[in-house]
């Protein structure tokens, strides 16, 4: 089997993806419904909800564990690592953004729009509120399930 083909046949990272690709399209949807535009940024960008990257870890680690067993080692490493992006999410990545609010408007106060260094505003919607990471490891889990058992 070439490696091509064992990449497209790798069962864990495709269930991964898929769980990614469903948040990132319930995004979409989501501003449609609230905002009632489309917005391109929501298919590729950070925060909101449901959190795509606790998806995809989640994901990741279930499928692992229904494959592997919820007792090997490569499920503690994936479990491991879903947790570290979760909390990362909630509180680094959240933090920053706040912190690029607080900026963004000091920066319109004193109106000097080439403060940075693209002259550009600082994005603001960078991590997740507790929930957002919640539904995200939920759907994953989700989607492991029904991809692995069902």
């Amino acid at each position: 089997m070439t490696y091509l083909s064992e990449f497209f046949s790798n069962s864990v990272l495709w269930t991964a993806a898929i769980a990614w690709a469903i948040a990132q399209g319930i995004k979409i949807l989501l501003t449609l419904i609230t905002e009632k535009r489309f917005d391109f940024t929501r298919i590729t960008g950070t925060g909101g909800m449901p959190s795509s990257h606790s998806a995809f870890t989640v994901a990741l680690a279930v499928s692992i564990g229904i494959g592997e067993g919820f007792n090997s080692a490569m499920f503690a490493v994936s479990a491991a690592f879903a947790i570290v992006v979760m909390y990362d999410a909630t509180g680094i990545r959240r933090s920053a953004g706040q912190q690029a609010v607080i900026l963004n408007r000091i920066v319109e106060k004193i109106g000097k729009e080439d403060i940075t260094e693209t002259g550009k505003k600082l994005k603001e919607l960078l991590g997740h509120t507790p929930i957002q990471v919640f539904a995200g490891a939920i759907l994953g889990v989700a989607v492991a399930i029904v991809r692995h058992c069902i």
